[in-house]
């Protein structure tokens, strides 16, 4: 009798997701974050009467190759990229965060920040970067947002005596239903989004100062549609867009 040295590794079946919430935010560390991880989910819900708010917690003060760009130029020009992004995106509401471009601490006062976000726009649905990717590098300002965000979702924005002086003016304690994380190393749903990876592509072409060259057919199309391509293989439908899940209990 002989025995194989390895199995082949199983494959994973996605859940695929239908439902689109009436709310969803989008929370993310710097410009063209946002479109990069969940553009074409977003626009998908968005063209299907979801409201869309981005909190963006980065300046993208530090976002240039260019040695002759300066930090005060960068912002203002990365600011209208992401303005014009995500009226692509059908986005309502971007909230911007005032910190610094490669200094986001996930300290209390971010904490606070965020858990506000969530009390004031009360998303069914927030998206936001995979803080365990461990497969590749990943930016410290994005590991940051997501460990902010998760604890954010619970217990803080939950739970009504974490940051009490934020319970005035109709601000209450709210319970997110779903969080989705991007860039993840272990995905386990799936977003049909063959209908909205060109208004994802047209978004992220307004970041020019970070994707120079993208345009329909360049090559870096071409490979963004592939990540989506690979992601939907075996599913029935063209373009697919990979999350890893939380779900609170009811």
């Amino acid at each position: 009798m002989t025995y194989p040295f390895s199995t082949p590794q199983e494959v994973t079946k996605y859940e695929v997701i239908d439902e689109v919430p009436a709310r969803a935010i989008v929370i993310f560390a710097h410009p063209d974050d946002a479109e990069i991880g969940a553009g074409a989910t977003a626009a998908l819900w968005a063209s299907q009467g979801c409201e869309i708010t981005y909190v963006q917690c980065t300046t993208g003060s530090s976002g240039s190759n260019d040695t002759s760009m300066t930090s005060e130029q960068i912002v203002g020009i990365r600011a209208s990229e992401q303005r014009a992004a995500a009226d692509v995106i059908g986005v309502s509401d971007i909230v911007v965060l005032d910190h610094p471009d490669g200094e986001l601490e996930a300290d209390r006062v971010f904490l606070g920040e965020v858990v506000h976000a969530l009390r004031k726009y009360r998303p069914e649905v927030v998206l936001t970067h995979d803080q365990h990717r461990i497969h590749g590098f990943q930016h410290r300002d994005h590991r940051n947002v997501g460990i902010t965000v998760q604890d954010a979702v619970y217990p803080y924005a939950r739970d009504h005596l974490h940051f009490p002086e934020q319970l005035v003016d109709g601000i209450e304690p709210y319970k997110v239903k779903h969080l989705f994380f991007w860039g993840t190393d272990i995905p386990d749903v799936l977003v049909d989004v063959s209908d909205s990876v060109d208004t994802k592509i047209s978004a992220l072409a307004n970041h020019e100062s970070q994707l120079p060259g993208l345009s329909f057919g360049s090559d870096m199309d071409v490979r963004l549609r592939k990540r989506h391509s690979d992601a939907a293989a075996g599913y029935g439908f063209k373009y697919g867009e990979a999350f890893r899940r939380l779900t609170a209990r009811t």
